[in-house]
C-alpha cells in the first residue's frame, strides 16, 4: 500500500458540479460502485460522487466492486472513512473476477473492503497484503517506517472490530511480525495468534492445542504478510460467502435486483486527466508564462485570461480532491503580490521576487497534499513527488520565459510586445540627417561641448 487535510466549500461546490455532470440512475435498489485499478486521489472523488448519488436515489444497498493491487494509502483511508460514514444504505464489498479484471483486493483494496459492512468474494480471487510501503526513485518499494505501519495496523484492527471481521486476520495483513495459527473451537475453524490463544510453544517452537494436544497449523509465518483466497477467507470467517457474479451475490446477500452498475463518466475522466502530475506541471508552465506575457503587454488581455484559467483549474481540481484550503490561497496571492511589487516597483530582481516565487511554489505543493508538514515516510514520499511536479512546472516556465525574452522581438506573434518606433527628429522638431554608412567619428571636442547640459524628455 503506497502512501501519499481538509475539504472546504470549494470542494463541495466542485463535487456538486461533477454530480450534475455525471450519469444518473433514477431507479431505487442496489447500486454497484467500481473501485478498479490504482487507488489515487481521483478515485476518492469518483467513489464519493457515485455513492452520494446512489444514496440520493434511495439505494437500499451499495456494492463496492473492488479489483485493485492497491495505491495511495491517504486516498484509501479517505475512501474507507467515507464508506464507514454511510448510514442510509447497507455497504457490501465484493471482490469480483472477470476476463478484464485481476480478481484481487490487495493492499489499499483490503483496507477499503474491510470498511464495508460485509465482504463477499468470487471464486479464484484473493485479498490481503495490506502493509504500507514507500516507493523509491527507481520504482522499487521498501517497507514503511514502524510509525506508519502502526497507524495502518490500528486502522485495520478498528475496522475489523467495527464490522465484525477477525482482528487477527486484519493485523496479519498489515504486520509481517504477526504469526497466525489455525485453531478449532466448538466445531468452527478460525485464525488466531499464540498470544490470543494463551498457548505456550512446544519444544519445536510450534504451539500445541491444550484441548487436543495437537500441534497447531501455521497459516501465516513471521516475516510474511497474510493473503487469503476466496475459499480461505470464507473458511476463516473474513468473507461472508463466495459468490460468482452479481446475481449470485444478490441472492447470497438477500437483495432484490437488478443491480445498477455505475461507470465513470466524462467528468470523472476529466478529473483523472487534470489531476495527473504531467498536466499539473503543464498548467503551472502555461500559467507563469502567460503572466509574464501579460505583464509585458498593455492592458489586460488574452494572456491574463489564460493565466487565470490555468491557475483556477489547478487549484479547482485539487480543491475537488479536498486538499485546498485558505492557507494555500493566501500563500499564492501573497506570492503573486510580492512578484508584482518586484516587477513594477523595485528595479532589478532581488529578494522580493525570489520570495514571491517561493511562496507560489509552496502554495502549489500544499494544494496537492492534505498535510502541511510531513511526519511519516509516506508523507515525505508524497511531498517529494509534489515538489518535483511543481519544480518541473516552474523551471520549464523560467526556461520558456527566457526563450520569449530572447526571441520575442523576432517573432511576429509578439509584435505588440516589442517597440519598433525609431527616433526621427530632435526635441525641437528638426529632422536628423540621414545616417551615413561610413560616418566619421565625432570629435572629442564636439562630444565634450554637450557635457553637463540639461535635456527634457517629452515622451
Amino acid at each position: 500500500m503506497r502512501i501519499a487535510r481538509r475539504g472546504g466549500s470549494a470542494s463541495l461546490a466542485l463535487a456538486a458540479f461533477l454530480t450534475l455532470a455525471g450519469a444518473s440512475a433514477s431507479a431505487q435498489g442496489v447500486y454497484v460502485v467500481p473501485i478498479h485499478g490504482d487507488i489515487a486521489a481521483s478515485t476518492v472523488v469518483f467513489v464519493r460522487r457515485q455513492a452520494t448519488k446512489a444514496i440520493g436515489d434511495g439505494a437500499a444497498a451499495i456494492i463496492f466492486d473492488i479489483d485493485t493491487f492497491g495505491g495511495r494509502v491517504d486516498s484509501a483511508l479517505r475512501i474507507s472513512s467515507f464508506i464507514g460514514s454511510i448510514r442510509e444504505a447497507d455497504t457490501v464489498a465484493y471482490v469480483r473476477s472477470g476476463p478484464d479484471g485481476l480478481g484481487v483486493s490487495w493492499s489499499a483494496g483490503a483496507l477499503i473492503a474491510m470498511s464495508c459492512g460485509s465482504l463477499y468474494m468470487a471464486p479464484g480471487t484473493s485479498i490481503g497484503a495490506a502493509a504500507p510501503v514507500v516507493a523509491g526513485a527507481d520504482g522499487s518499494t521498501t517497507r514503511a517506517d514502524e510509525k506508519t505501519v502502526s497507524a495502518v495496523r490500528a486502522q485495520m484492527a478498528a475496522l475489523a472490530e467495527k464490522n465484525g471481521y477477525p482482528p487477527a486476520i486484519a493485523l496479519a495483513m498489515v504486520d509481517a511480525d504477526v504469526e497466525l495459527y489455525e485453531v478449532r473451537r466448538d466445531g468452527a475453524v478460525a485464525l488466531a495468534t499464540a498470544d490470543e490463544l494463551g498457548l505456550e510453544k512446544g519444544a519445536d517452537g510450534v504451539p500445541v492445542d491444550p484441548a487436543s494436544g495437537e500441534r497447531l497449523r501455521l497459516v501465516s509465518a513471521k516475516g510474511k504478510l497474510l493473503s487469503l483466497t476466496a475459499g480461505e477467507a470464507e473458511r476463516y470467517g473474513l468473507s461472508s460467502g463466495t459468490a460468482e457474479g452479481l446475481e449470485n451475490l444478490l441472492e447470497a446477500v438477500g437483495l432484490e435486483g437488478p443491480a445498477i452498475e455505475l461507470t465513470p463518466s466524462v467528468a470523472d475522466g476529466l478529473v483523472v486527466f487534470l489531476s495527473s502530475a504531467a498536466v499539473q506541471s503543464l498548467l503551472i508552465l502555461v500559467g507563469l508564462v502567460a503572466v509574464f506575457i501579460e505583464i509585458n503587454s498593455p492592458g489586460f488581455g488574452i494572456p491574463g485570461t489564460v493565466a487565470l484559467v490555468a491557475f483556477m483549474t489547478l487549484f479547482g481540481v485539487n480543491a475537488l480532491m479536498g486538499t485546498v484550503g485558505s492557507l494555500e490561497l493566501v500563500l499564492f496571492m501573497l506570492g503573486a503580490a510580492l512578484l508584482a511589487v518586484e516587477l513594477f516597483l523595485i528595479p532589478g530582481f532581488g529578494i522580493t521576487g525570489i520570495a514571491g516565487i517561493l511562496l507560489i511554489a509552496v502554495s502549489l505543493v500544499l494544494s496537492m497534499q492534505d498535510f502541511a508538514l510531513p511526519t511519516l515516510d509516506w508523507e515525505w514520499e508524497l511531498l517529494g513527488r509534489n515538489a518535483l511536479t511543481v519544480a518541473v512546472g516552474i523551471l520549464s516556465a523560467i526556461a520558456g520565459i527566457g526563450v520569449l525574452a530572447l526571441a520575442g522581438p523576432r517573432l511576429r506573434m509578439f509584435d505588440r510586445l516589442t517597440l519598433h518606433t525609431t527616433i526621427g527628429g530632435t526635441a525641437g522638431g528638426q529632422s536628423l540627417p540621414p545616417a551615413v554608412p561610413e560616418a566619421p567619428e565625432t570629435s572629442p571636442a564636439a562630444a565634450d561641448s554637450l557635457a553637463g547640459r540639461r535635456g527634457v524628455a517629452l515622451t
